[in-house]
């Protein structure tokens, strides 16, 4: 439910976290971070909408999860991701083919948060009211990046 108080506007929001192992590397990164290494990822989902449903919940939290949660599980769990330009990739696809998930960006946190926002969630989410505003990704309890938009 929108509502208006001296000018400003309010959403409602239901959040998720959901945690998955997944290795990769950045291309370019002049550290450690250059090398074939993983992650216990955790990602924070913030679902937003404009009014309750009629049961008073932003979103059923179960739907955040098969919807996105599951997507990450189903997709990226337990897998290498390297970018498209990586150019281990081609040597990593004669090798381990099954494992590999190409993207077209350098798979750093903040590039993770963005694609979850821009590309998955709109997708999974088509239909339902709600709207990811926000995705933390944290590659340890120390490191994350969160990409926000505004609605």
């Amino acid at each position: 439910m929108k509502q208006e108080n001296k000018g400003e506007e309010y959403l409602l929001s239901a959040e998720r976290t959901h945690d998955i192992s997944m290795g990769h590397r950045v291309v370019g990164h002049c550290g450690k971070c250059k090398h074939l290494h993983g992650h216990n990822y955790r990602f924070h989902f913030v679902c937003v909408a404009n009014e309750l449903d009629e049961l008073g919940r932003v979103i059923d939290f179960g739907v955040i999860k098969e919807n996105l949660c599951m997507w990450i599980e189903n997709n990226w769990d337990h897998r290498l991701m390297l970018w498209e330009k990586d150019p281990l990739l081609p040597t990593m696809m004669q090798i381990v083919p099954d494992d590999i998930i190409t993207v077209p960006f350098n798979p750093t946190a903040e590039q993770l948060a963005k694609y979850m926002v821009d590309k998955v969630a709109p997708e999974q989410l088509l239909g339902t009211g709600v709207y990811l505003q926000s995705c933390t990704v944290e590659e340890t309890a120390k490191c994350r990046a969160t990409y926000t938009i505004s609605y």
